[in-house]
């Protein structure tokens, strides 16, 4: 919707110029999209578990009976997130999902002790993997907490007869502004080929290697070739962007590197901070109003960006790159499950610590 907002002049008007009453529409046209993808997705996965044998019926009206019960589902977690948002703490969908994946820990950790006590893990690999882990925690605290404060001055305001002196405050611009979701985009874009291939051949692509070969790289073991048919061409696919491999991590890693600067750009526009400025008689002190106010905050979020697409792509393969390195395969610490964890957890204790502000201050003005 996000994404949408920037495409469709419509919802960019209700987003911008439409107030409560906009946000109430576009909450309304997020829920109709919910349950659109919610049955797209529902039809996949029913087909697939029907054509795996996991279903004991295999017709039709069961295969319906099972897409109205994921939609349900869908729905009911969709409401209660908004119950959560409205009458808590936090954001009732984040919240969901961070609990989600939290409860798979305490079943990492014992098959983890497991492993280690029968002597299948070294335990010199599992105190590295804890100390990288908890440096990656604490490099996403930093980077979903980091931000650039520029300074800003309000003019002198004359209203009646009085006269208010300008007064000095900052714009944040956040370090990353991208979160997640462009982890999501990145490992979509890799898994959507693969998948579609997976259509066609009818399996994730084990096929007879039916191509013409050009030329082959003897250190590296390519062979290098034009696939004379789909199977082929999945088992390519398979084997040299299979989870882990080298070409695949280097493209996962350059896919989020440009999904980063391209949300970061779609998320913080700074021609209409520049106007904002402009219009309320604020500006950056040395910086002319206009143009050069555009120039300049667009040089220092290609910085700010710049550093958090190199962090999120370093983030994005370090857990296959630690799988493989220090063979800790208990443990599946993924990219997005540390950001939406860290990112909920601080989300929710500055709300918490807001609300106990908000109390302690009541109680001085009660007194």
């Amino acid at each position: 919707m996000q994404l949408m907002t920037v495409v469709l002049p419509h919802l960019e008007e209700l987003a911008k110029k439409g107030g409560e009453e906009g946000r109430k529409k576009i909450s309304q046209y997020t829920r109709w999209l919910t349950i659109a993808l919610a049955i797209l997705q529902s039809t996949f996965m029913t087909s697939a578990m029907k054509q795996s044998g996991v279903f004991y019926d295999t017709s039709i009206w069961f295969q319906l009976y099972a897409i109205i019960a994921l939609v349900a589902g869908t729905l009911f977690l969709m409401w209660l997130g908004e119950q959560i948002s409205d009458k808590g703490i936090g954001n009732g969908v984040s919240l969901i999902i961070f609990i989600g994946i939290v409860l798979r820990y305490p079943q990492y950790v014992a098959e983890t002790y497991s492993t280690a006590s029968s002597g299948g893990l070294s335990l010199l690999n599992l105190v590295l993997f804890i100390l990288i882990t908890i440096a990656i925690i604490i490099g996403i605290i930093f980077m979903y907490q980091g931000q650039r404060r520029v300074p800003v001055q309000q003019a002198r305001r004359v209203v009646g007869r009085k006269m208010f002196a300008g007064r000095s405050t900052y714009i944040p611009l956040r370090l990353n502004n991208a979160g997640v979701i462009s982890i999501i985009f990145a490992i979509s874009i890799l898994l959507l080929p693969q998948q579609a291939l997976g259509w066609f051949t009818g399996h994730s692509g084990a096929a007879a290697p039916a191509y013409q070969a050009l030329f082959t790289v003897p250190f590296l073991n390519w062979h290098v070739g034009f696939p004379t048919n789909v199977a082929a061409l999945a088992e390519i696919i398979s084997v040299y962007f299979a989870p882990g491999a080298a070409l695949y991590n280097i493209t996962y890693f350059l896919l989020v590197v440009i999904f980063t600067f391209f949300y970061s750009s779609i998320v913080l526009n700074t021609r209409d901070v520049a106007d904002n400025l402009k219009k309320t008689g604020a500006f950056i002190p040395g910086i002319r109003p206009g143009q050069p106010t555009v120039d300049y905050l667009n040089k220092i979020l290609i910085r700010l960006t710049t550093a958090a697409a190199i962090f999120l792509g370093i983030l994005a393969v370090a857990p296959n790159v630690l799988e493989r390195g220090l063979n800790v395969t208990t443990i599946y610490l993924g990219s997005t499950s540390l950001l939406i964890v860290v990112g909920v957890a601080l989300d929710t204790i500055s709300q918490i610590e807001a609300r106990l502000a908000m109390r302690d201050y009541r109680g001085f003005i009660k007194r």
